[in-house]
């Protein structure tokens, strides 16, 4: 089945806009993209900075991977084209959700440079920070309750990252975090920190 692309759509420019939006939310929107292998504690981290952002009044949502394969991307597999599609469909939600004047946490392995590259260039520069959960594949595969480490070395589980897919880590983040080694708290400060450095949330919301 071939599917042509409508040529008959405009562009809708909206009275209220992203900068209203922010104006009234008392933060900027930003996109904090986690990338990291299986079991880095990308989900944990930014379910818990998304927490304490929360609790100072910021507009926040969190676009999960496991989630969003339960929905918008359900038809989805695992193979490298497939994976590429889920983290296109991701990014173009995230900018969306951008426009919305929202501080999105996005929490997917996206193993390949070039699809993160092409999330970043589809926002305005500084909208997009990349943030690195490193973290030892011994440690990730011990924090493995799902056994899929285990199930993918014996076979089980094909293209799967780290064992018979590749994870292409990011060669600039705007920060890395050693998930392996350091307590989720001090994570969480990390990048709260970053985010009242850039001028995206007030410095007193830290304190």
């Amino acid at each position: 089945m071939t599917t042509t692309r409508s040529t008959n759509t405009v562009w809708h420019h909206a009275t209220v806009n992203r900068s209203r939006r922010e104006q009234q939310n008392n933060h900027r929107a930003v996109i904090l993209w986690f990338t990291g292998l299986s079991g880095a504690g990308k989900s944990t981290l930014a379910h818990a900075v998304e927490e304490r952002l929360h609790h100072q009044g910021c507009r926040t949502f969190v676009l999960d991977g496991d989630n969003v394969r339960h929905g918008l991307c359900s038809d989805l597999g695992f193979t490298d084209a497939d994976r590429q599609e889920n983290i296109r469909r991701v990014a173009e939600v995230a900018k969306l959700m951008l426009e919305a004047g929202i501080i999105t946490l996005t929490a997917f392995i996206s193993p390949f440079r070039a699809e993160r590259a092409m999330a970043r260039r589809l926002v305005p520069h500084g909208d997009f920070i990349e943030i690195h959960c490193a973290c030892d594949l011994a440690i990730c595969e011990q924090r493995d309750v799902k056994g899929l480490y285990q199930k993918a070395r014996q076979g089980q589980i094909s293209h799967f990252t780290g064992i018979s897919s590749p994870y292409e880590p990011p060669e600039a983040p705007e920060l890395r975090i050693d998930t392996g080694c350091q307590s989720l708290d001090d994570c969480v400060e990390l990048v709260v920190d970053l985010l009242a450095n850039r001028g995206i949330v007030m410095p007193n919301l830290t304190d």
